[in-house]
């Protein structure tokens, strides 16, 4: 039993070598009307000698051809041999073309083990010699002449391969004869009590119906042939580690592609042959790009870079200007070298003025100035008052800088501006100014042409007495009465403007009439640019 297991994890390779050749040492049997000899030891030993040729078709099935030649008989008995009549001996010639069943093609043994039983079935002819000298083992044939039989031997075997190129091998063959004129050594071929030829009694046990005869072979193998090499790499499939490869393709000892930059991509697939060692590569042998930069991991040295940035050399986003930030983030891309940068690339403006810390000249300008700087980042006081643009309420216009950079409103001025708050009248619900605050208008027509920097916004408010619209509208039309006034006295219309609040900004209560008649007002307010 271990035999018959340890056998099965052997590997015969009869695919590899698929001719074998036989040397063959059989003992032969007879069963007929003499008797019957089929496994009958104690017959004396018939034996004849072979050769056999065979060829590997699939782990099934093996086809070969065999002949055979040697020695023929049977004796009745086999204590007195003088005594017996009823035995023969003469010469046969058997060939025959036959086909083998193999069980170890992996559905009932492990393939190409070294224990191989199988099933043999054949087709074949036997010569039988003529030998009518003979004594006292007549050789019978029928018709007195050499005869040829046809056979089809049937039977089992088994091999054991000692090496990949020889074994040993038993078989038992049981030959059937041709139904016709094979009883070749019937006695009663006659039809008489006597051999026709040799007047010898008729066989007692004698019986219609062809000889046969079973042959014991006993063979030594010799397998020859090429080694398999299924896809022809010039290394055997037994060798092979890489059993598919490709016709024309270059392979090494093992059979496997040459892979010669070593990254684990056959030659004929790298697509980048000289990968240097130990560089991770894609399906085509080239060095991976994780970034898709142009430049491979193992040269790039910033790995992240997004797609479709330009990069240098070593896989890094260019910065043309050299301030650390790459251009694809540079909003200010033509920095000076140098020069400090923020986070997009531009020149730090730590004040906030817009002019860049290298080209600024006053760089603790408050924010405010933003915009309101020269090119050295220094405020602008564009009126020369010494009050900065971005403190001069009158920027254009030098004035003081007590009065916030504007000129300041003369006392006189003030005071008939004061005047005016309750002097200009006008009829109830309606904007027809009464004539009683002719005089003052006119006073104020003439200080603002002695004062031509000023410029003049009319306001028009009113009480509470009556709707929201209504007193806007009565407020609107009030002070353009003023207005269209004082340009009719000679004020230019484009220094002087109007506007009507109605009840929105109301000086005293309007719960009270003294309050409602202060909160019915014109007032002039003095302003120096437009």
């Amino acid at each position: 039993m271990a035999f018959f297991v340890a056998s099965q994890f052997m590997n015969a390779q009869t695919a590899d070598y698929k001719f074998a050749i036989g040397l063959n040492v059989i003992r032969n049997e007879y069963n007929g009307d003499y008797g019957n000899g089929i496994f009958d030891f104690k017959q004396i030993l018939y034996p004849s000698t072979g050769l056999s040729l065979s060829y590997f078709l699939s782990p099934s099935f093996d086809l070969g051809l065999q002949g055979n030649y040697g020695a023929y008989g049977y004796i009745e008995n086999t204590k007195n041999l003088v005594k017996t009549v009823n035995q023969f001996q003469g010469a046969k010639l058997d060939a025959s073309l036959y086909i083998h069943y193999k069980f170890d093609n992996g559905y009932f043994l492990k393939k190409n083990s070294r224990l191989s039983p199988f099933l043999s079935l054949g087709i074949g002819g036997a010569k039988y010699f003529t030998n009518n000298s003979a004594t006292p083992y007549p050789t019978i044939i029928t018709g007195g002449v050499d005869y040829v039989d046809l056979i089809v031997p049937v039977g089992a075997g088994l091999k054991y391969y000692i090496t990949n190129r020889f074994a040993i091998q038993y078989q038992y063959l049981y030959n059937f004869p041709n139904f016709k004129n094979s009883d070749v050594h019937d006695q009663n071929i006659s039809g008489g009590v006597k051999n026709t030829y040799f007047g010898s009694p008729a066989h007692l046990k004698s019986k219609p119906g062809p000889d046969q005869f079973g042959q014991h072979v006993v063979s030594i193998i010799f397998n020859f042939g090429k080694l398999r090499d299924s896809d022809n790499d010039g290394i055997a499939d037994k060798y092979d580690k890489c059993p598919d490869t490709p016709i024309d393709v270059k392979v090494d000892a093992n059979g496997c592609p040459v892979d010669t930059d070593g990254d684990g991509v056959a030659d004929y697939l790298d697509k980048c042959p000289n990968t240097p060692t130990g560089v991770t590569v894609d399906a085509v042998g080239c060095p991976v790009d994780s970034d898709g930069d142009g430049v491979p991991d193992y040269l790039d040295k910033c790995p992240n870079t997004p797609t479709s940035v330009k990069v240098d050399a070593v896989g890094c986003a260019i910065d043309s200007d050299g301030d650390g930030v790459a251009d694809y983030l540079d909003k200010c891309p033509n920095t000076p070298t140098g020069v400090n940068v923020d986070a997009s690339g531009c020149a730090i403006d730590t004040d906030g003025d817009g002019v860049a810390d290298y080209l600024d000249k006053c760089p603790g300008t408050p924010a405010a100035a933003y915009g309101k700087v020269d090119m050295n980042g220094c405020p602008l006081d564009t009126d020369g008052d010494g009050v900065p643009d971005y403190l001069d309420k009158c920027p254009k216009t030098a004035g003081e800088a007590s009065n916030n950079g504007c000129p300041e409103v003369k006392k006189e001025v003030k005071t008939l501006f004061q005047k005016a708050l309750q002097g200009i009248q006008f009829e109830t619900g309606k904007a027809d100014i009464k004539p009683f605050s002719f005089p003052l208008l006119n006073q104020i027509a003439n200080i603002l042409i002695l004062n031509p920097t000023y410029l003049i916004e009319v306001q028009g408010h009113t009480d509470t007495v009556g709707g929201y619209d209504y007193n806007i509208n009565l407020s609107n039309n009030r002070a353009a009465s003023v207005r269209l006034y004082l340009v009719d006295k000679g004020v230019t219309q484009d220094r002087i403007t109007s506007q009507g609040y109605g009840y929105n900004k109301p000086v005293a209560s309007n719960n009270t009439k003294a309050g409602k008649a202060m909160n019915r007002r014109v007032e002039f307010v003095v302003t120096f640019e437009k």
